[in-house]
């Protein structure tokens, strides 16, 4: 039996968006369905519901550091780059369901680029982090973005636009980047955040969204092809299926 939800990881409410013009909804609260839905599910057996993140952005963007922050709750000095893959396993709860993020963290290294495109699809969410202290990093955004969509279905991904390093950007700086970066968020229908993961500015916030959007999505997504099945079907899966999900760092022969 796994442990119980820590008590930082239970949403109640609908996190707010960074920002209003580059949000991927501007509502303040859950749909009218998923929280009855959630409702009726409180009163029946409550297994795991999984949506799988895929991590992408050139190297050196911030990206492990990112994810180690929101684990781990501190900033780790003394990463190392990833090589592949890397999987964590991040749990929720979500208007009282369990809900667990798969976080696929790829390597942004060019002769890494083809191990770690394997695993890109089935993603539920694609977040695609850049340095905002660097300009070509977030140039670089639309090809990350391009090449994680060949694996999916545009129509059920919800996708991130993520600029890190947010403590080293003077506010004019930060102005200038944010400017190009929510234009190229709303071009590409993407939800646009800033963060530091040295400081924890925005981390939990952004991971708080993600988890909270992707659940929406995924019991919107079931309720809409069940029709007339009970919720307790819809939102299930099993544990048996959540262990099965091992960390991966295996090579490819493609590359």
């Amino acid at each position: 039996m796994l442990p119980p939800v820590k008590k930082d990881r239970i949403i109640t409410d609908l996190p707010k968006f960074y920002c209003s013009n580059a949000a991927l909804h501007t509502k303040d609260s859950f749909h009218p369905q998923v929280k009855a839905a959630c409702q009726e599910q409180k009163t029946g057996a409550v297994n795991f519901n999984i949506a799988k993140v895929i991590v992408v952005g050139d190297v050196a963007v911030g990206k492990t550091c990112l994810i180690s922050r929101f684990r781990k709750g501190a900033f780790d000095k003394n990463y190392k780059a990833t090589i592949g893959v890397d999987f964590e396993m991040e749990r929720f709860e979500v208007l009282g369901v369990p809900f667990s993020l798969q976080l696929w963290d790829t390597a942004g290294q060019e002769r890494f680029k083809c191990i770690a495109s394997t695993y890109y699809r089935g993603a539920q969410a694609i977040i695609v982090v850049f340095d905002l202290s660097s300009e070509s990093s977030l140039a670089h955004a639309r090809q990350w973005l391009e090449d994680a969509m060949k694996e999916n279905d545009p129509s059920s991904v919800l996708l991130f636009l993520v600029g890190t390093k947010k403590d080293l950007s003077s506010p004019e700086q930060l102005q200038q980047v944010e400017q190009e970066a929510i234009r190229l968020s709303e071009e590409l229908r993407a939800e646009y955040w800033a963060v530091s993961a040295k400081s924890g500015d925005g981390v939990k916030d952004f991971f708080f969204r993600v988890a909270s959007l992707t659940f929406e999505a995924n019991v919107l997504s079931e309720l809409e092809k069940s029709g007339s099945r009970h919720i307790s079907d819809i939102i299930r899966l099993s544990d048996d299926t959540e262990a099965n999900h091992t960390p991966i760092k295996e090579k490819s022969k493609c590359c």
